[in-house]
């Protein structure tokens, strides 16, 4: 892709991919869920998520899979408020672009 995606449009994605997941969803599916959209590294992506997590949008849980435990991720009422922000004024800054875009 052309254009960059800055801190807060991958915040907002991640929490978008996230809240499908009412129990919660582990790292490399949302790496997975979050390439449909762009491309992504596990190392970038895990900053981001500890990132949401500390900003209080995300908590974590470990759970065993597999003779392992595996680390969830499952959105709180404070990043349900976030993404619901993010929601917002994506349509409010996509609409704008395609205003442009359309030469009107």
């Amino acid at each position: 892709m052309v254009f960059n995606t800055g801190a807060a449009l991958l915040d907002a994605i991640v929490l978008a991919v996230v809240s499908k997941e009412s129990g919660g969803t582990y790292g490399y599916k949302i790496t997975q869920d979050v390439r449909v959209a762009i491309d992504i590294s596990e190392s970038t992506l895990y900053p981001v998520l500890r990132r949401l997590q500390k900003d209080g949008c995300l908590e974590v849980y470990d759970m065993e899979f597999g003779g392992r435990n595996r680390r969830y991720y499952k959105i709180t009422e404070a990043g349900l408020a976030q993404l619901e922000l993010y929601r917002s004024e994506w349509k409010r800054y996509s609409t704008k672009i395609s205003y442009i875009f359309a030469g009107e």
